[in-house]
């Protein structure tokens, strides 16, 4: 059925307050660090390592110059820290040698950048530049199939649907409430359904697939 984005958007409002993003971060590139080293760890692990990490590295020139085995103990505690080493140092290597050390402020150029990708693409510049950027993760992918917004599974199709249906001045503060909706409430294995404001307007609950406790 056809969605009322403002309503939806003023209901997540409700529920999780203003939209925000969880890192901690001062510049585009601190969140292009933290955005990598998130992968696969929870954004307060990420901000506990990061609180060091960003007073000893503070241009790609930082992280370029570091030895790999010091920037792999550095950022450990978040995880698949030598993947994320490698790509925090082609990453930085890219930044300095097509953009003189800076991250792009476009969605489509950032996201040429490897190590990147769209939907970290999508985070940086929405964030760190203040221009209308839909995110897609997993809890977008998840909780924008289960309301009823898309049917894509395919998070490059996923964007294209909610950039028709949300207004664009609503694109990024709408991925963030949507991302903290799947992260605390519409969790993938135990959706806590029965106390969401979205549920009168939810497919997944609409047609009875939740299953309670």
């Amino acid at each position: 059925m056809p969605k009322n984005i403002e309503a939806l958007i003023g209901k997540l409002k409700e529920m999780h307050g203003a939209p925000r993003v969880e890192l901690t971060y001062h510049d585009p590139l601190e969140l292009t660090v933290a955005v990598v080293l998130s992968a696969q760890c929870t954004d307060e692990r990420v901000n506990r390592v990061t609180d060091a990490l960003f007073k000893k590295y503070r241009t790609v020139e930082d992280y370029l110059g570091a030895p790999a085995d010091v920037l792999e103990e550095d950022i450990k505690p978040t995880g698949f820290y030598r993947n994320k080493a490698r790509s925090l140092k082609t990453i930085a290597r890219e930044l300095k040698e097509r953009f003189g050390g800076r991250v792009p402020d476009d969605i489509d150029t950032l996201a040429t950048v490897k190590g990147i990708g769209r939907k970290s693409a999508n985070m940086i510049v929405g964030l760190a530049y203040g221009k209308p950027a839909m995110v897609v993760d997993t809890h977008m992918i998840r909780v924008s199939g289960r309301v009823g917004l898309t049917t894509q599974k395919d998070p490059g199709k996923i964007e294209k649907d909610l950039r028709v249906l949300v207004p664009k001045d609503a694109w990024t503060p709408f991925s963030l409430l949507m991302i903290l909706h799947g992260r605390y409430l519409c969790m993938a294995r135990k959706p806590e359904c029965p106390r969401c404001l979205l549920k009168e307007d939810c497919d997944y609950w609409l047609a009875g697939k939740y299953v309670g406790p």
